[in-house]
C-alpha cells in the first residue's frame, strides 16, 4: 500500500484549515486536462470536496470523520494549465450535519462555487 494520499497524487499542497475554514492549492498541468484542453471537472469537484473535509474536520475532535452526504458543484468556467486557489468554509454546524460551501479561483476568476453536506461519523 502506498504511503501517497490521493490528494497528494493529484498535486495538492498548501493545505491549511482552522476553526472552520481550510484552503489549498493545485498547480494544473497537462495531466489534469480532459480531451477539450481544459480543467477536468472530477479534479475540481475532488477539490472542493477535500477543502470542505478539511474545513469540517478543524472543528470537530480527533475521533471524528466528516464523511460527504451531498454535493454539489457549479462550474462558472473552465479552467486550465496554471495555479488553482480552493478556500472551503463551514456555513452551519448542526448536532450531526454539517453545510460548508467552497470556491475555485485561477488567476482571480471563479471557476467554481460548490456546497455540501457532511454527516460526521464518530469512531
Amino acid at each position: 500500500m502506498s504511503d501517497t494520499s490521493f490528494v497528494e497524487t493529484l498535486g495538492v499542497y498548501g493545505r491549511t484549515a482552522e476553526d472552520g475554514t481550510a484552503q489549498l492549492q493545485l498547480d494544473v498541468t497537462d495531466q489534469h486536462l480532459n480531451e477539450a484542453g481544459t480543467l477536468h471537472g472530477g479534479v475540481l469537484a475532488t477539490l472542493v470536496d477535500t477543502a470542505m473535509g478539511h474545513a469540517v474536520r478543524s472543528r470537530t475532535g480527533e475521533d471524528d470523520v466528516p464523511a460527504t452526504s451531498q454535493l454539489t458543484v457549479t462550474y462558472l468556467r473552465p479552467g486550465g494549465p496554471g495555479t488553482l486557489q480552493v478556500t472551503g468554509r463551514v456555513s452551519k454546524q448542526g448536532e450531526h450535519l454539517t453545510v460548508c460551501e467552497a470556491d475555485v479561483e485561477q488567476d482571480g476568476r471563479s471557476l467554481v462555487h460548490a456546497v455540501a453536506t457532511f454527516a460526521v461519523l464518530h469512531r
